[in-house]
């Protein structure tokens, strides 16, 4: 539960520091006084954006903290997951903003993103405004409120991860289905490319012989006349290379009995001598190799220049990539080929999710028939006291014929003030005081199945008075007393009257301008002040009997 509340330079409050209590209190104020200005600073807290004139005229910065008792809600798994300190006694959320433009949040000095501040504020604390009476004309509510009675998340989250998995295969199968039209739209001309790269007997690597060798055969010429060149050069009998080497080395050997020293040299001269007598050789191989052959050369171009179309028409650089374009034609005719067989085993997994789906929806439906049920009996029982004595409430549950992310359920809260009236959408029929009563028995029932710390009512007693008021405030007392904090924001002195913890926001006119502030009312001080919410501004004797009596019950 909240526990206290710190505010700096925020709008028109210089400081404030208040700490609230457990149970059911209340805050109280004149129109104007500050009110939304407190529940603006609480909205920051729980991950609102921020706008920089919320800060103070002539601040730097304006700073909102709040400490919450966390040790009887089990929220430690949060903490550990986020990497979080956890601190039940005293858990810190700060938000900071400067005029610069920045904007940082905390949870126990641990800088968080503002997603992760907003995901922490929506455990800890609901705020419900008059605006929120809006969502019964939301059936995502509607169905969202059922859910919660009918405790199904875990159920609820299997029919997700089903639902997910169907329709990822959907898709899978819609993109298939495409595939193949554009497939068969294409299959002529597909097969006609493969034909023509098939016919051309394409072999990866060829390419570059080919050119190689039509290179060579162009300068045929020049090659044999290197050759026979270093061949004469090498092979001579008076002057050529080998010969005298070979010569060199019988002077060197005839010396080596009498002259050692000479015998590494004529070995070293004898491999000189064995080396370019091989070379020799290899030239005039290479010399009897090389040929000059027309026909062959006009061959190999002709192959190469149909290589080179190839590429051009393709786009591409190498035999290797036309290879590649080749068998990927094959499997795409492939895939046609068997198209239908890969359809319809696609086709059958698609079925077979959406009946796991349905079998799950259809739970989905059971449960939540039965919360529904629920609903409307609880609902009842609570308007009843509040002044409808007739009233007739259903939550109507139809089946969708399509599957949707939650389920095949849609829900329409059905509402009749009266016996005489037929039931209709509880948003076209009921007044603004109606459509009050209705979400505050429909939030003191879902506070009874989710454990939130924290529940603030803005003005939700718009439309009442009276008894219905106090009954009201009877309603949210109730549920102050479970483990819970409510905190009423409110007009009427019947609602003032019950709460355990009294607040007043009201305003100063200083030289520095107007500020806003807090206090916690003292028992004399709430009599005065219910006498004021009675009365008026000229507060009488009866008033302050009054504002006694309503204290006093």
């Amino acid at each position: 539960m909240l526990r206290q509340l710190y505010i700096r330079n925020f709008t028109l409050i210089d400081e404030l520091d208040m700490e609230f209590h457990s149970g059911f209190s209340v805050i109280t104020g004149e129109t104007g006084a500050g009110k939304s200005i407190i529940l603006g600073a609480i909205g920051l807290l729980l991950g609102q954006r921020a706008d920089l004139k919320a800060i103070k005229q002539g601040a730097d910065k304006c700073v909102i903290e709040a400490h919450f008792d966390l040790s009887r809600y089990q929220m430690e798994p949060f903490f550990e997951q986020n990497e979080i300190e956890y601190d039940a006694q005293d858990t810190i959320i700060r938000r900071e903003l400067t005029s610069a433009g920045k904007s940082r949040a905390f949870i126990n000095d641990t800088p968080v993103a503002l997603s992760m501040l907003k995901e922490l504020g929506e455990r800890l604390v609901d705020v419900h405004s008059q605006h929120q009476n809006l969502l019964l004309n939301k059936q995502d509510f509607q169905l969202s409120v059922v859910d919660i009675i009918a405790a199904d998340a875990d159920l609820l989250a299997d029919y997700r991860r089903a639902y997910d998995a169907y329709r990822q295969k959907q898709r899978q199968l819609e993109d298939l289905r495409a595939e193949i039209t554009q497939g068969q739209q294409n299959a002529d001309f597909m097969q006609f490319q493969y034909d023509e790269l098939s016919a051309a007997r394409l072999q990866d690597g060829e390419q570059e012989e080919l050119e190689q060798r039509s290179e060579t055969m162009t300068h045929a010429e020049d090659i044999k006349q290197a050759l026979y060149e270093a061949e004469t050069l090498c092979s001579d009998e008076a002057s050529g290379m080998v010969g005298r080497s070979r010569r060199a080395v019988s002077c060197l050997q005839t010396i080596e009995r009498v002259y050692p020293d000479v015998k590494e040299l004529a070995e070293r001269m004898q491999s000189a001598y064995i080396e370019l007598k091989d070379m020799a050789d290899e030239i005039s191989s290479r010399l009897e190799a090389v040929d000059f052959d027309p026909a062959e050369l006009e061959s190999i171009n002709a192959r190469l220049d149909r290589i080179y179309d190839l590429q051009r028409k393709y786009h591409v650089e190498t035999v290797a990539d036309l290879l590649a374009i080749q068998q990927d034609l094959q499997q795409r005719l492939s895939a046609i080929e068997n198209s239908d067989e890969a359809l319809a085993q696609m086709e059958t997994e698609c079925e077979r999710l959406k009946d796991e789906c349905r079998q799950l929806a259809d739970r989905l439906t059971k449960v939540r028939t039965r919360a529904a049920s629920q609903i409307e009996h609880e609902v009842v029982s609570r308007l009843v006291p509040l002044g409808m004595p007739n009233v007739r409430f259903q939550a109507a549950i139809t089946q969708a014929t399509a599957l949707t992310p939650t389920g095949q359920d849609s829900v329409s809260f059905l509402f009749s003030a009266n016996t005489s009236t037929a039931l209709q959408p509880v948003s076209q029929v009921a007044s603004g005081g109606e459509i009050a009563r209705v979400m505050l028995s429909l939030k003191a029932m879902i506070s009874g199945a989710v454990k939130l710390p924290t529940i603030i009512f803005d003005e939700i007693d718009t439309g009442v008075s009276g008894k219905i008021a106090e009954q009201m405030a009877q309603i949210m007392a109730e549920m102050g007393r479970n483990d819970r904090q409510v905190i009423s924001i409110t007009h009427l002195p019947q609602i003032a009257a019950l709460g355990t913890t009294h607040y007043k926001v009201y305003k100063e006119e200083t030289p520095r301008g107007t500020t806003s502030h807090m206090q916690m009312l003292s028992p004399n001080e709430r009599i005065a002040e219910i006498a004021q919410m009675l009365s008026g501004s000229n507060v009488s004797e009866a008033a302050i009997e009054n504002a006694k009596q309503l204290l006093k019950r």
